[in-house]
């Protein structure tokens, strides 16, 4: 797929840009999209998004992208100041192909706080229920 196309009809993130999918905005401007995750993992998990469609992951992204990408940053800032995460702390990160998780072809962040994150990549501890 062509990193230059704006929208991609069967991209659930170019639709929910394109007002055809509803979602919970906490932010937006011209570029930038986000929005609340349908199925958080944190108590803040906010998606945040360019509105066209730039990139499917980090790996299509071109030099041309380079503001937009850097908007998507200053986004994140505002929102975790907004959200009032800003000094607690929070994870800003990105998932690229489906071994790292990435279920939306659409290039995204997530932004994730309001509780103690725990370290990231350590092993998940198993309970007796599983």
């Amino acid at each position: 797929m062509s990193a230059e196309k704006a929208f991609v009809k069967d991209c659930l993130f170019c639709r929910i840009a394109a007002g055809e999918i509803p979602a919970k905005t906490v932010y937006q401007d011209e570029d930038v999209l986000a929005f609340q995750d349908i199925q958080p993992q944190a108590p803040q998990h906010v998606l945040i998004i360019p509105r066209r469609h730039i990139a499917d992951s980090l790996n299509d992204l071109r030099t041309e992208d380079e503001q937009v990408l850097l908007k998507l940053f200053y986004a994140a800032r505002t929102i975790a100041r907004e959200l009032g995460i800003e000094q607690s702390g929070y994870r800003f990160l990105t998932n690229t192909g489906r071994n790292a998780g990435q279920s939306v072809f659409h290039m995204h962040f997530h932004l994730l706080g309001g509780a103690p994150l725990g370290l990231f990549g350590a092993p998940r501890r198993s309970s007796a229920n599983e």
